[in-house]
């Protein structure tokens, strides 16, 4: 049997005008800035208005490690709002956008897929509103008022040696990880290295997302460490007077996107923050208007959970306030048996041994998600080469670890076909039953947060770190900073560091390869093992097939 691809579906949509989703949610049409007929940005005088609103249920879902053989998590994220809606409760979206490098690398999409989509999704994941735009040219300008400040006599004596504040581009390019800059002779300034990363790694991104309004924000960007002297004392931003211009290049991408799932229910699309070199959650403005605006509020954290849950506890719940009332656990039945030892063009075959093999990835999550206090369903995100022996193997072990397993048919189906998986959601947010509360207390000493999240998340025996990086934690202690949560920069493919070990690892060790202050967004990124800030592309880019055709229409990008 054949099924339209994602990209047929999403064109095949009935959209209808954006200021008609608006008003679901109560949002006058003169708050909402629109940007043709299908997207528009909520005001931040309407947001204001509703701050003191009641607020709703709020439901994270997060997914097992993942796997080429994929498991859906956006695609279940679309599908449970829509399956809240059909049962008679307002519920809002809220998921992150779509960073142009993996578009043209290997990721693809991020929009959901098959019948749960948020829609226009050719505009989601190419430029949008301009949000990334705005984030790459605000922290370009600070990259030149940086460069341009030593040139004109280096009034903070800053130490060209140690400019810690790297350059940003959104695309994948693997040669503009490490650059010489200022070549060139005296009219270009003094030569030093700099780099790249990518701009979802950016600090401004991740401030941006977690940032209440442009008072917050500005205050938070002129917090940014850009430098150090050569008394080794910290150069912020508001040294350099930048934060100001900064916050207007980034006015209007404070505010929130608002756009529709294919049933025209409302979806917030703001942010973008990696989830393995950043916090990896939508933007805590959209979170907190989703959740005065609506019963239930239905986002994602990226990755699996132990990178994009674990810093949804331990960094956005904590540093909004914020508290869910149920975690939803995307698996898929291929998933299972990929961790359990099947290669990738076997999965098709029947295999209730493989898949109760890999299983223990799933319990873990199941495990570490439990030890944040909050209830967990897990939502076996259903493929048509599942069978009734396989989706009955991960059910009955989901209720050895005390949780239950729906099979959620929303890729085929839509809303109607996640009823049951919201129904269960239902049950468990009005139950009160969640005791949220983050892995470790604020007060806990920087590198003991690392180990507590290695040990109690990773299951790992050690971390490794040599003394400059202990004393590096130390010395940002002494300066205030020790009460910041720490950002695990780490493979997303593994609880180890090695992208190659599936399932459910232990003995392992976590090596740290640097760590890095980000004093604006409020945490201390710990880079362990190979992961990179600046991603190449592979060595067949999906940007060799993406192209229009005839029709004028975009092909290949999905």
């Amino acid at each position: 049997m054949s099924y339209k691809s994602d990209i047929e579906i999403a064109r095949e949509a009935q959209k209808k005008p954006i200021q008609e989703i608006g008003a679901k949610l109560g949002i006058p049409s003169d708050h909402l800035l629109p940007y043709g007929h299908d997207k528009a940005k909520v005001s931040q005088d309407f947001i204001d208005s509703v701050e003191g609103n009641k607020t709703g249920k709020l439901i994270l879902v997060t997914a097992i490690n993942p796997t080429p053989a994929g498991e859906g998590k956006t695609t279940t994220t679309v599908g449970l709002g829509d399956g809240l809606n059909r049962l008679g409760k307002k519920a809002t979206v809220c998921i992150r956008e779509a960073s142009l490098g993996p578009n043209f690398g290997m990721k693809g999409g991020a929009a959901g897929g098959g019948r749960a989509q948020v829609v226009p999704m050719e505009d989601m994941n190419l430029h949008f509103t301009g949000d990334f735009h705005a984030i790459t040219s605000a922290h370009s300008l600070l990259s030149a008022m940086i460069d341009n400040h030593i040139y004109w006599g280096n009034e903070q004596d800053i130490d060209v040696r140690r400019v810690v504040w790297r350059r940003v581009v959104d695309m994948n390019d693997r040669a503009l990880r490490q650059i010489n800059v200022s070549l060139g002779g005296v009219a270009n300034g003094f030569p030093r290295e700099g780099g790249f990363d990518i701009t979802v790694a950016s600090e401004v991104m991740a401030i941006l997302c977690l940032s209440k309004n442009l008072k917050d924000l500005e205050e938070r960007l002129g917090a940014m460490i850009v430098a150090y002297r050569r008394d080794k004392t910290p150069v912020f931003c508001r040294d350099i007077k930048a934060e100001g211009a900064m916050t207007v290049l980034l006015k209007d991408a404070m505010q929130p996107n608002l756009v529709q799932t294919l049933e025209n229910n409302p979806a917030f699309v703001h942010g973008g923050p990696f989830a393995n070199i950043a916090h990896g959650c939508n933007s805590v403005i959209a979170t907190n208007t989703a959740l005065r605006l609506s019963d239930y509020v239905v986002t994602e954290a990226g990755f699996g959970a132990d990178l994009g849950a674990e810093k949804f506890m331990n960094i956005k719940c904590r540093k909004a306030g914020l508290a869910p009332d149920c975690v939803v656990l995307v698996a898929t039945v291929r998933a299972m048996k990929m961790n359990g030892g099947v290669a990738k063009a076997d999965l098709g075959a029947e295999n209730v041994e493989a898949v109760e093999e890999g299983c223990a990835n799933l319990g873990r999550h199941i495990g570490n998600l439990k030890s944040f206090g909050v209830p967990v369903v897990v939502a076996i995100n259903h493929f048509v080469t599942d069978t009734d022996a396989e989706i009955a193997a991960v059910k009955a072990y989901v209720e050895t670890q005390g949780s239950e397993a729906v099979l959620s048919r929303h890729w085929e189906y839509g809303g109607e076909g996640a009823e049951a998986l919201a129904q269960k959601v239902i049950e468990i947010a009005e139950s009160g039953a969640s005791q949220f509360a983050p892995l470790y207390r604020d007060e806990l000493p920087l590198f003991d947060k690392i180990e507590r999240i290695a040990k109690s998340i990773y299951r790992a025996d050690e971390v490794l770190a040599d003394a400059k990086i202990r004393n590096q934690l130390k010395d940002w202690e002494a300066q205030g900073y020790g009460n910041l949560p720490v950002c695990m920069a780490k493979t997303q493919y593994s609880f180890t560091t090695d992208p190659n070990r599936r399932g459910a690892p232990t003995g392992h060790s976590v090596p740290i390869r640097e760590v890095r202050l980000s004093a604006g967004a409020g945490f201390v990124v710990v880079v362990c093992g190979e992961i990179m800030t600046m991603p190449g592309l592979p060595s067949r880019p999906a940007a060799e097939n993406i192209r229009l055709n005839d029709a004028g229409q975009i092909e290949g990008l999905f």
